[in-house]
């Protein structure tokens, strides 16, 4: 079974290679030349079944992609630890200077699950704390329903937090201020197919596509 997967992620690389270097072989001279010049940066979730290319179709250069448990953006923090995430976020807003940041939850969030659940371990439990503030309005707000209704309401609220967290990087700040920079939170419902985004007037997610 093992060989089987590796076979097939091959086989993929192979198509990729003739779309992208047989077929089109000045594309990627292109992108090594001129460098990378995204637009918009995605800071999405680690689950396998949420990959941004296969949501987005978008070719290789078009999106700058930060992925980890939850799409989750901590606060930023100078504290000498090791920030993956937020180097990200301010690689792509001070050298890249993305246009757009969309953090990109989902429905069935095996993050936001553990969040609810009050999971602990040395990683995954500190990790997802980031929101434990909408995990604690959730529960007060949500308290009578059942467990999937107060999980699809915190994948949506650890969607707000991770912009309210982006605003505390001065970069983003300052490029959000002028006008530069736009951000966005977006929902895939996995259940209906659909693609939600955050209306900051109306506070409430509507359906964009």
């Amino acid at each position: 079974m093992k060989n089987d997967v590796i076979s097939t992620m091959i086989e993929g690389f192979k198509e990729f290679h003739r779309r992208f270097y047989v077929e089109r072989p000045d594309f990627f001279d292109t992108l090594i030349e001129e460098g990378q010049s995204p637009k918009v940066m995605l800071i999405g979730c680690s689950d396998s079944r949420v990959t941004p290319s296969s949501l987005y179709g978008k070719e290789p250069g078009s999106i700058f992609v930060v992925r980890n448990i939850a799409n989750l953006v901590p606060p930023a923090e100078q504290d000498g630890h090791l920030h993956g995430t937020s180097a990200a976020v301010d690689f792509a807003v001070s050298h890249l200077g993305v246009e757009h940041i969309i953090v990109n939850g989902h429905s069935h969030c095996g993050g936001i699950k553990a969040l609810l659940n009050n999971t602990e371990g040395k990683y995954i439990g500190p990790w997802v704390s980031i929101a434990k503030d909408a995990r604690s309005d959730v529960l007060r707000e949500y308290g009578g329903a059942s467990p999937e209704e107060q999980a699809a309401a915190l994948e949506k609220a650890s969607i707000l937090v991770s912009l309210e967290n982006l605003l505390t990087f001065d970069s983003v700040r300052r490029r959000v201020v002028r006008g530069e920079l736009q951000l966005h939170g977006w929902y895939f419902d996995m259940e209906e197919g659909a693609l939600l985004a955050y209306d900051v007037k109306r506070q409430k997610f509507d359906k964009l596509a």
